[in-house]
Formats: structure tokens, C-alpha cells, sequence
């Protein structure tokens, strides 16, 4: 393994061990338990899979299909569960872009140095 990879390893270690990665372990782990959930993901695939195939078959989505589908979208966004996945994803989210754009000033500094690295 060589020593980028090392760093690359331990830099996932260290988010692993963040606060907002764990809050979003927590809460991904919590949707498994909500039935209500879960029905209206199985509900929401399956009414992906009838716009899906009647795109696939050259035919517009019926607008009760497009309204069902909305309106289990709406069910979604409303549910407490689902938006405190996505709040924890969007929170951990900024952690994974405010380290990508530190390893970004890390590389403009690297680029403009006359050291290389083995």
C-alpha cells in the first residue's frame, strides 16, 4: 500500500468517527424501523417502474400516474423520518465538501512547489 493510499485510509477512519457521519449512521439505521416509510418507498419504486416503462414504450405517463407519483413524493417529504435522513445527509454532506475543498488548496499549494514527493 503506498503512502497515499495509507492517508486516503486514515481520512476515511477520521470521518467515520465524525459526529455528523454517526448522526447519519444513526438515522439510516432508524429508517429501517419505520413501516410507514418503507410502504411508500416500495410504493414510490413502484410507480417509477410504470413511468419508466411507459417512457421506454414511447407513451406519456398517464396524469394519474404523474399525479400519484407527486403525490407520494408529497407523503415523502413530509414524513419526520425522511427528513431528518435528509437533514443528516446534508450535514455530513458539508463535512465531505469542506474536506474535498481543503484537499484542493492542498493540491494548488502541492502544484506550485518545486518538492516532489516520492
Amino acid at each position: 500500500m503506498t503512502r497515499l493510499t495509507e492517508m486516503a485510509k486514515d481520512l476515511g477512519k477520521a470521518l467515520a468517527q465524525t459526529e455528523e457521519y454517526q448522526a447519519l449512521k444513526r438515522t439510516v439505521s432508524g429508517t429501517a424501523d419505520d413501516r410507514e416509510l418503507a410502504e411508500l418507498r416500495t410504493e414510490l419504486e413502484g410507480l417509477e417502474g410504470q413511468i419508466e416503462a411507459a417512457l421506454r414504450a414511447g407513451n406519456e405517463p398517464t396524469e394519474e400516474l404523474k399525479t400519484g407519483y407527486e403525490e407520494a413524493v408529497e407523503r415523502l417529504q413530509v414524513s419526520a423520518t425522511y427528513q431528518g435522513l435528509v437533514s443528516a445527509q446534508t450535514n455530513f454532506d458539508k463535512v465531505l465538501r469542506k474536506v474535498n475543498q481543503t484537499i484542493q488548496e492542498g493540491i494548488t499549494e502541492g502544484a506550485e512547489s518545486r518538492i516532489i514527493m516520492p
